[in-house]
C-alpha cells in the first residue's frame, strides 16, 4: 500500500464525498482519481452516488468520481490496520 493510499483510507471510515477529500488532503484532483482507482482495483473502497447508493458494475472513475461518495470496505479496513 502506497503512502497516498494509506492517507487516503485513513479518511473513508465514514462516507465522504470526493470535494471532501480533496479539501481535507490537498491534493490535484488527479492524483486523488488514480489513488482511488488504485483502491477501488484492489477492492479496498466502494463508490456510491448517494451515501447508502452503491453504485454496481463498472466504475469509471475518470468520467464519474468526482460526483461520488467513497468508503473503505471491509478488506480494505483490514489492509489499513494491519500496517
Amino acid at each position: 500500500m502506497t503512502e497516498e493510499e494509506f492517507d487516503l483510507l485513513d479518511e473513508l471510515y465514514f462516507v465522504q464525498h470526493f470535494e471532501y477529500l480533496k479539501d481535507m488532503l490537498g491534493w490535484e484532483e488527479d492524483l486523488l482519481l488514480a489513488t482511488l482507482q488504485s483502491l477501488l482495483d484492489k477492492e479496498f473502497i466502494k463508490c456510491l452516488i448517494q451515501p447508502d447508493e452503491e453504485v454496481f458494475g463498472e466504475t469509471k472513475l475518470q468520467e464519474s468520481g468526482k460526483t461520488y461518495y467513497y468508503l473503505a470496505t471491509k478488506k480494505g479496513l483490514m489492509n489499513h490496520n494491519s500496517i
